[in-house]
């Protein structure tokens, strides 16, 4: 899944944890995927691509153990449940935290071909519903799911604006049809990670700037 659609399911998290700042769940749902971005750039894990890349199928993780496997991803959830939750005794908070570290690994199985490993060292067992398979249905699928974030949120114009710039600036990546950044990415799969690594940062910040919290619920301001 994109950035921006992982960066919109802490509003999802935020409306059910008003107190816990929205930062802190921005960054939860995007640990996974800093990390990714960190293990290429490092050698640890590695990104490709076809010959030729039209669309985000022919992109492909072909080693993330470490950062995407679903047993690492529970590990850090338990990490930071245990040291928000046990040692500063901030439960809601950790418990916020932890579904935001396990979002990311689930949407991802969601939308990813077979490429997100159960466990880092067992590289033949992997998941992946492979919704990217079918570029324009995986399209439609995010938008939907971040404008339903959006909605559930109850979030003002400029963060409706900004999920729907992000999604439509990444469609180029959904439709052989349609080019855009992607055809230059061919072979040069850093530039993949470098895109991402961008894409985190600026969504992360926009949607904490144009976040809004829900008119009825607690009147808390988003920190």
């Amino acid at each position: 899944m994109f950035a921006i659609n992982h960066a919109a399911t802490a509003l999802i998290i935020k409306q059910r944890y008003p107190k816990v700042p929205l930062m802190w769940l921005l960054l939860s749902v995007q640990f996974v995927e800093i990390l990714w971005v960190l293990f290429n750039y490092l050698g640890i894990e590695r990104t490709s691509t076809e010959a030729v890349v039209n669309t985000v199928s022919e992109i492909h993780l072909e080693y993330m153990p470490y950062s995407h496997s679903i047993a690492s991803s529970l590990l850090f959830a338990w990490i930071a449940w245990f040291i928000i939750g046990k040692l500063y005794k901030q439960r809601d908070a950790a418990v916020a935290i932890a579904i935001g570290i396990l979002s990311h690994i689930v949407l991802d199985v969601l939308t990813h071909t077979r490429d997100i490993s159960i466990i880092p060292f067992l590289l033949d067992q992997k998941v992946g519903i492979g919704l990217y398979a079918m570029p324009l249905a995986a399209f439609f699928v995010e938008t939907a799911y971040g404008l339903f974030c959006w909605w559930i949120f109850r979030g003002g114009k400029a963060l409706l604006v900004t999920i729907l710039v992000f999604n439509l600036s990444n469609i180029s990546f959904f439709s052989e049809a349609l080019r855009g950044p992607e055809v230059l990415m061919a072979n040069h799969p850093m530039w993949i990670v470098t895109a991402v690594a961008l894409q985190i940062v600026i969504t992360l910040v926009l949607v904490w700037l144009f976040a809004r919290p829900a008119p009825a619920a607690t009147g808390a301001t988003v920190t």
